[in-house]
């Protein structure tokens, strides 16, 4: 198992981590598998998405406010349950195929990490399995 150490800038970000997992998979000599990316955290996530366009990243967090706003009466009490309604949609895990030692991604896709509650410092777990 691998740990990626990220830093998180704002409350709310997507962050492009697609050349991260690619550079840990090279490393790991593994030419035909899948590597497994879990995110250890209550209130960020991982996705799958097109990253050709910034704006992309832009209308997800604006949707997601509009949807889950910060404001509203929710009953945990910290203060942050949207954050957690948003990783829960977002999801914790993915799980990327591998080939010719590469992760396999359509033409546009790119893996983001999801904050929710930053900043903060966060980790990513990463399992490479050659098949």
């Amino acid at each position: 198992m691998q740990i990626l150490e990220i830093e998180t800038t704002s409350h709310t970000e997507m962050i492009d981590i697609t050349a991260e997992i690619a550079t840990a998979i090279s490393k790991n000599n593994v030419k035909s598998g899948v590597c497994t990316i879990f995110v250890p955290h209550t209130t960020a996530g991982v996705t799958l998405n097109e990253n050709a366009d910034p704006s992309v990243r832009k209308d997800f967090i604006n949707v997601f406010e509009k949807l889950i706003p910060k404001y509203e009466r929710y009953s945990h009490a910290e203060g942050n349950a949207p954050a957690h309604i948003k990783s829960s949609i977002f999801g914790s895990s993915l799980n990327i195929i591998i080939e010719d030692g590469k992760p396999v991604l359509g033409t546009w896709q790119g893996i983001f990490f999801c904050e929710f509650d930053g900043p903060r410092n966060r980790k990513i777990y990463l399992q490479i399995t050659a098949t």
